[in-house]
C-alpha cells in the first residue's frame, strides 16, 4: 500500500502531501492517522521552520471524506470513532505553532476545505473548486459551517453549507477564503515562498500570536464538534447518509 501522506523537506520548509490521487486524496482512516503523525512530527522537529500542505496530482487537494469508508459506518460506535479521528485531523493543523500554508493543487471539498481553513494561509488558483458539499452526502454541515464562519458572513455561509454547491477559486479569493490567487502552475512555488516569508519573522512572536488565535477559537471549535457528533448520529439514525452515499456509489459503478 502506498504511503497516504508523503513528507519531503525543502531546506527548513517541510512539504506534507496527501497521497491518494486515485481517490482524489479523500480522507480515510489510514490517511487521517498518517497526517496527524506527520503534523505532530513537524511541530516537534527543530529543523522544521514552516510547513506547506498540498496534495498529489492535478485534480484534487482533497475531495473530502472517503465515501467508501463513510458508507460502511454501520454502528454508533463506528460513527463516534470516525468523528473523533476527524477532530484529531483538524486539531493537528490548529496545534502546529509554526507557519502553515496550504497549496490547493485542485479540488478542496469538505475535509479538504476544512484542512485549509485550519491553516494560516491558503494559496489557490482561479479555476479550482472549493466548498462544503456534506449535505449532498446526507451529512449535517456543522464543523464545516463553523470553519466558514471564521472567514465569511452568515449569508455566504448558509449558501455554501445548505446548498452544498462548490465555488470557484476566484470567488473564494474574493470572499477571503483564499489568501493568494495565482495560476495553477504557480501554486506550490507560491506556497513555499509564503512559508519561507513567514518563517523569517521573529519566531517567538509568531508562535505566541498563533497560539492566541487558537486559544480564542478553541471553545467554538470544541462546541462545533460536540454539536457535529450529535448531528451525525441523528443523520445516520435517520438513514440519510446511507441512502445518499449508496446512490453515489451506484452512479460511480455505472461510470
Amino acid at each position: 500500500m502506498d504511503n497516504p501522506v508523503v513528507v519531503e523537506d525543502r531546506g527548513p520548509i517541510r512539504l506534507i502531501r496527501l497521497n491518494r490521487p486515485g481517490a482524489l486524496n479523500a480522507v480515510n482512516a489510514h490517511l487521517r492517522r498518517a497526517f496527524v503523525a506527520a503534523m505532530d512530527s513537524a511541530q516537534h522537529d527543530r529543523r522544521v521552520e514552516a510547513l506547506v500542505v498540498t496534495g498529489t496530482g492535478e485534480r484534487a487537494f482533497c475531495a473530502g471524506q472517503d465515501i467508501d469508508e463513510a458508507a460502511g459506518l454501520a454502528t454508533p460506535r463506528a460513527v463516534a470513532c470516525w468523528l473523533t479521528e476527524m477532530r484529531d485531523l483538524y486539531q493537528s493543523v490548529r496545534d502546529v505553532e509554526k507557519p502553515t500554508v496550504v497549496a490547493f493543487n485542485g479540488l478542496a471539498a469538505g475535509a479538504g476545505m476544512q484542512i485549509g481553513l485550519a491553516a494560516d494561509l491558503r494559496v489557490g488558483y482561479p479555476e479550482m473548486r472549493f466548498g462544503q458539499p456534506e449535505v449532498r452526502a446526507g451529512l449535517a454541515s456543522i464543523v464545516g459551517s463553523w470553519f466558514l464562519a471564521q472567514y465569511v458572513g452568515a449569508g455566504v455561509n448558509a449558501e455554501m453549507s445548505l446548498s452544498g454547491d462548490l465555488i470557484s477559486g476566484e470567488r473564494a479569493f474574493a470572499l477571503g477564503l483564499l489568501t493568494r490567487l495565482v495560476p495553477q502552475a504557480d501554486v506550490r512555488a507560491t506556497a513555499l515562498a509564503e512559508a519561507a516569508r513567514l518563517a523569517a519573522l521573529p519566531t517567538t512572536a509568531y508562535r505566541l500570536t498563533k497560539r492566541r488565535f487558537r486559544e480564542m477559537t478553541q471553545p467554538g471549535f470544541d462546541a462545533a464538534y460536540r454539536a457535529g457528533v450529535a448531528a451525525q448520529h441523528e443523520a445516520y439514525a435517520a438513514g440519510d447518509p446511507q441512502r445518499a452515499m449508496a446512490a453515489f456509489l451506484a452512479r460511480r459503478a455505472r461510470g
